[in-house]
């Protein structure tokens, strides 16, 4: 069996180690004679899969005891609504960054629920910059701060975690979760999309201080209260459960990698050595600027994009799949995951060097 490099943005390679063993346990899970997918979410097989799950999470993030770890479905798009939903309480106000499409989203959906302050818009920049730290003036009355630490189309990434005082953070850090160590306690909520670093699509974990929940209006549905789920442990109804055992067969793996620390080490590594390639050529070029470059989501544009499509074609016939930039900003993009081993950054790095000699 050939198995490509995969740069997709999502849904995204996942570890070769975790799906050969999801395979080994497909049809006969640790002598159950049961699939995960058959299992009763309440039964103590699944229980237990579940507990583990998110012990592993705590410990790999270092999670304080008063924060709840919740296993949703919806994706990261339903947290935009949410996250209002839950944090506005009698405050009419909420502060956001706006620094590339998914935090647009954000502000959108957040603009049926209350008034948005806008703190920060990079627009201008075409999104390929990060507003300066000492720029932000947040309002002390805002019910929180949104903010994309990673802009997964336009590869920008903060370099800082935004102080924002007594005002609960949020943060959607689909692109960047499990990739290194962060202090979980700087923020309100933390929440993310699986398909990026943590499973299959369908999955979205949501990691919120538990002074924040029960403060949605009395007339919101019950799905769309997180009491509702920290109240029941993620089970007030059948959780994405296939999503969740793969998710924690990732953090079983990312502890056998040396945790966040080592997969940090290995990611700067990897987008170290992608970026050199990029910089030492002129025939590649990344248009984000170098203070905000993404380790996970790397765009860059050939001199001629009347090449782009030989590019993807000839680097398809290497294994080299899903390089094709986002429709809205064109180009290339490679997303480097954790699962993307660096034999992928080398494969990748050598094909630009062979297609830059052949049509530079």
């Amino acid at each position: 069996m050939s198995r490509v490099f995969n740069f997709s943005a999502g849904p995204a390679a996942l570890p070769t180690e975790v799906l050969e063993r999801a395979g080994e346990e497909l049809l006969d899970w640790n002598g159950s004679g049961t699939s995960v997918m058959e299992m009763s979410h309440r039964g103590k097989d699944f229980m237990s899969i579940a507990a583990k799950a998110e012990a592993d999470l705590r410990e790999l993030m270092a999670i304080p005891d008063n924060y709840k770890v919740l296993f949703l479905q919806g994706g990261a798009s339903s947290q935009f609504a949410m996250v209002p939903i839950n944090l506005l309480g009698d405050k009419k106000t909420a502060d956001y960054l706006l620094t590339g499409q998914w935090s647009k989203k954000a502000i959108a959906e957040a603009k049926r629920y209350c008034e948005v302050n806008i703190v920060a818009d990079t627009s201008d920049s075409k999104f390929t910059t990060v507003p300066a730290e000492a720029s932000l003036k947040f309002n002390p009355d805002a019910a929180y701060v949104h903010y994309t630490p990673n802009e997964t189309i336009v590869g920008v990434e903060f370099p800082y975690i935004p102080d924002t005082g007594d005002v609960p953070l949020v943060a959607d850090m689909s692109s960047t979760i499990l990739s290194r160590p962060i202090d979980v306690s700087k923020f309100g909520i933390i929440y993310a999309g699986a398909q990026k670093n943590i499973g299959p699509a369908g999955l979205t974990i949501v990691i919120i201080r538990q002074d924040l929940i029960g403060k949605a209006k009395h007339n919101t549905p019950a799905m769309f209260d997180y009491k509702t789920h920290a109240d029941t442990d993620s089970m007030y109804n059948t959780p994405p459960t296939y999503g969740w055992y793969l998710a924690g067969l990732v953090f079983e793996w990312l502890k056998q990698k040396g945790g966040l620390q080592g997969m940090a080490e290995i990611n700067q590594k990897k987008a170290e050595k992608l970026y050199a390639a990029i910089e030492a050529s002129d025939f590649y070029s990344s248009p984000v600027d170098k203070s905000c470059r993404s380790w996970m989501n790397v765009p860059f544009v050939l001199a001629d994009s009347e090449l782009d499509a030989k590019f993807l074609q000839e680097a398809a016939k290497q294994n080299l799949v899903t390089l094709k930039g986002h429709r809205s900003v064109g180009g290339m993009r490679a997303s480097i995951y954790n699962a993307m081993p660096a034999e992928g950054i080398d494969a990748l790095v050598d094909f630009m060097a062979a297609f830059e000699k052949s049509y530079a």
